[in-house]
């Protein structure tokens, strides 16, 4: 019998401990430099968020959402087996297996992620979103073309939001690593390329200010090590033509209050919020209210 484990508002096994006191939840925040850093340049990388036997379960996770047989299939709010639809381009992407499986539910009630997320929405309540698979296979994986996440999020105001990316697998430069463009989260609301196309199709919509400071930086990160970036932030990654695999899994959140912009549904299958109404419900849940 399948579950929609959106049914549930907190942990549902025992991948992750809650903490019961503040003392137990100062060991989850960021410092003062690590959220200066992600204002400044609009991003903060190198955030440890999984464990060893964490990943694991992951990983298990992963092949078994993959699969487009999985009794569950149908929970998902999107699902690519191939986005780019170039054999010789993979990049598998989904959308809503936190629905489907307890560790990707319950990730998004990891301390770690739930204190670093509070914090860098400037202390306000955190709630979450969608998630997101990103995964590029060996030898033959495509690229995710440079773009703003908010360019694909503006059916939700304010503009509050927070992307965490995070790695099941050790991220390289080889194996196709994120690249940021420091400071880009200035520029600005940019149209939307299409994600898995011409890595370069954001370069039509910047202006000559903005290709001159155009500078990639690559975010290079060990397995459970996450990048939190702003939703302005310019971001995308290369091809892997490497002999390893890269996969990774993304949580996207928003500050408590982020209301409905649009009446048409907003993620596929899920009940329509009138535009203006707030963000909330089975599908929204709060994460964090802090402590």
């Amino acid at each position: 019998m399948v579950k929609d484990l959106a049914t549930y508002h907190g942990l549902c096994s025992d991948l992750f401990e809650w903490p019961e006191t503040p003392a137990d939840w100062n060991q989850y925040r960021l410092s003062e430099e690590q959220v200066a850093h992600f204002h400044e340049y609009g991003y903060v990388s190198g955030i440890k968020l999984l464990n060893e036997e964490q990943i694991e379960v992951l990983r298990k996770d992963l092949e078994a959402v993959m699969d487009p047989k999985h009794p569950a299939h149908h929970l998902f709010y999107e699902y690519h087996s191939n986005e780019s639809e170039d054999s010789d381009s993979v990049l598998f992407h989904s959308l809503g297996h936190w629905r489907i499986t307890e560790g990707f539910h319950d990730v998004l009630w990891n301390p770690a992620f739930v204190m670093a997320a509070h914090q860098l929405l400037e202390d306000k309540p955190v709630r979450f979103w969608h998630d997101q698979l990103f995964c590029k296979p060996a030898k033959h994986g495509g690229v995710v073309a440079w773009h703003q996440d908010y360019s694909y999020w503006t059916r939700t105001v304010a503009m509050q939001h927070l992307t965490c990316w995070t790695g099941l697998d050790d991220a390289t430069v080889e194996n196709g690593c994120l690249h940021y463009i420091p400071g880009s989260h200035r520029w600005g609301l940019l149209d939307a390329p299409s994600l898995a196309g011409d890595m370069n199709g954001l370069m039509e919509y910047l202006t000559e200010e903005q290709k001159a400071a155009f500078k990639p930086v690559a975010i290079e990160l060990k397995k459970g090590h996450a990048s939190f970036h702003h939703p302005l932030l310019v971001h995308g990654s290369y091809e892997n033509k490497s002999e390893l695999r890269r996969r990774a899994f993304v949580l996207n959140v928003f500050a408590d209050g982020t209301v409905s912009n649009t009446n048409e549904e907003l993620l596929k299958g899920v009940p329509p919020i009138p535009k203006g109404g707030k963000m909330g419900g089975k599908f929204f849940p709060l994460l964090f209210e802090g402590n």
